[in-house]
């Protein structure tokens, strides 16, 4: 892929997460980020699409993110982003609950990255204690209106026990990101998955539409594996 398209494809990606509309050439063109002409970005757009790398929804003449691109987006992410208020934030907590209850200052942190990325923690303790939260949040997405959506979310709640568990089995050391068909929860999400401890002692994971902010949300996952 050249380097404009590669631009492109990350514009898209990010129009997309911010707004959860469809992104057209118009409005790319508008913006002027790319110093090129309207009918170039749609041709850029049309090699994308045949590429697999977005998708036109029926009901829009833009163009979405299909699974295929946000894989090719995160080879541009590393480790993820976090601001300056957001690392602090995360910072004191460790600070002041560093000397007490290990699992209360895990949940505690949980609840900060549910704040933060607006989406789901689920923490496995041990295979067969689980804790999740922010579920609501997944009920909020644009995504997840249609009733077929939310029985499939309370699907994912139903399951949690058993596919945290499996995972407990299935994931190793590093951080892995759980896309679409790949993700155990639900295919429509994305999941960002670690363990933590040298014999892992526990897993977390942030899930989340396959919209989410995956380069604050890998900043969140990386942030707790390094400091638990």
């Amino acid at each position: 892929m050249n380097e404009r398209k590669k631009i492109l494809l990350n514009l898209i990606i990010k129009e997309y997460i911010k707004s959860a509309s469809p992104v057209g050439s118009k409005s790319l063109a508008d913006a002027g980020r790319l110093e090129v002409s309207s009918a170039t970005i749609r041709n850029d757009m049309a090699e994308l699409e045949n590429e697999g790398y977005i998708a036109q929804p029926h009901t829009s003449a833009g163009r979405v993110p299909t699974a295929k691109g946000y894989k090719f987006y995160l080879e541009s992410i590393q480790q993820g982003k976090l601001s300056a208020a957001e690392e602090k934030s995360l910072k004191n907590i460790l600070a002041r609950l560093k000397l007490g209850n290990h699992e209360l200052l895990i949940k505690i942190l949980a609840k900060a990255m549910v704040e933060m990325s607006k989406n789901t923690v689920v923490v496995g303790f041990s295979e067969n204690n689980v804790y999740y939260t922010g579920i609501a949040n997944l009920f909020c997405q644009p995504e997840f209106q249609s009733p077929s959506r939310i029985y499939d979310i309370s699907l994912i709640i139903d399951h949690l026990d058993g596919v945290m568990a499996k995972l407990f089995h299935q994931l190793n050391q590093g951080v892995e990101v759980k896309i679409g068909v790949d993700n155990p929860f639900d295919r429509q999400c994305s999941a960002i998955l670690t363990s933590w401890g040298k014999k892992k002692k526990g897993i977390i994971g942030l899930l989340g539409p396959m919209r989410m902010d995956y380069e604050k949300n890998l900043g969140l996952i990386n942030f707790f594996k390094q400091n638990i």
